[in-house]
């Protein structure tokens, strides 16, 4: 009898509730050796973007007038430049400044992209067409001539305006996906009861729309991330971008590029750093795309055959 009755309350037990989908999503991220190690990288590129300037002896202004184009030494770890300043403190300098910029500009972007391209998609009608022409005028415009003829005349601002500047020139295509995409999902069912609610508009966008997009947005927001820094290095290569005596790595590599053979500390330092973070958010990206939707990696499976 006593047999009976625990085999009945074993059987009663609840069964474990399945793993949530955060998780599933975190344990095919961990599995993807590819996406494991651009995050690696990527830590490790943040730990020395924020962490190098409290190691290092030297301030990136500070002059060495001792050691002008110095080689890595005890003193100088990365070597020095041209004037003497320490190649170490302004690569990490250079470094931090870009990837702040370039999280900030895919930031921005995003949450304006999501914003207009889900507001076209859900309301229609005139402002679906209002905005699209205005996403297709900015598609026309030369964004790079454009931000090269403005940014010097928004140098009072400092950096901050120049992430405005790439920010407002980075999330047209990212809207028009959100609009198809919204233009599908308001037609679905939870979209619909909450209409029939008396839901308001606006916050169906919020609550309903803008969630389901979540997947898509994250991954284009990490792949958003290197070319913000990439535009952002191209900008300041030539002079558009970061001002002295502030630096990043665009800067860094422009002023050095005449020396890249001569003395190499001084160009190879700044560019290696910006090579290994794009492949790094590149890896990272295609990560987050197979584990947020798994099927996308079986199709490319199936295109390669």
């Amino acid at each position: 009898m006593t047999t009976v009755i625990e085999s009945a309350l074993g059987a009663a037990e609840p069964a474990p509730r399945p793993a949530g989908r955060a998780t599933v999503v975190l344990r095919r991220f961990i599995r993807n050796r590819g996406a494991l190690t651009g995050a690696a990288l990527l830590l490790l590129l943040f730990l020395l973007a924020f962490a190098g300037p409290l190691i290092s002896p030297w301030d990136y202004t500070h002059i060495d007038y001792t050691a002008l184009r110095g080689a890595p030494s005890a003193d100088h770890w990365w070597g020095t430049n041209r004037i003497g300043q320490d190649v170490f403190a302004q690569t990490v300098r250079g470094l931090q400044k870009s990837l702040l910029i370039g999280l900030l500009v895919a930031l921005f972007s995003t949450v304006l992209a999501s914003l207009v391209g889900a507001c076209a998609g859900y309301f229609g009608g005139w402002p679906d067409r209002i905005l699209m022409f205005l996403v297709d005028l900015l598609l026309v415009f030369p964004s790079f001539l454009i931000i090269a003829i403005i940014s010097p005349r928004l140098r009072g601002g400092g950096w901050f305006a120049f992430v405005g500047l790439l920010a407002v020139f980075g999330w047209m295509i990212t809207a028009r996906v959100v609009r198809s995409m919204t233009l599908s999902l308001k037609e679905r069912e939870f979209v619909r009861a909450a209409v029939f609610m008396g839901v308001g508009p606006f916050r169906i966008i919020w609550r309903h729309i803008i969630p389901n997009l979540a997947s898509f947005l994250i991954i284009d927001a990490t792949i958003a991330v290197g070319g913000a820094v990439m535009s952002e290095t191209a900008l300041s290569y030539f002079g558009f971008g970061v001002q002295s005596p502030d630096v990043s790595l665009g800067t860094l590599i422009a002023s050095s590029t005449g020396a890249a053979v001569t003395y190499p500390w001084m160009f190879f330092f700044a560019a290696g750093l910006l090579i290994v973070f794009v492949l790094a958010v590149n890896l990272v990206g295609d990560g987050l795309r197979d584990a947020l939707d798994p099927t996308t990696r079986r199709k490319r499976k199936g295109v390669e055959r």
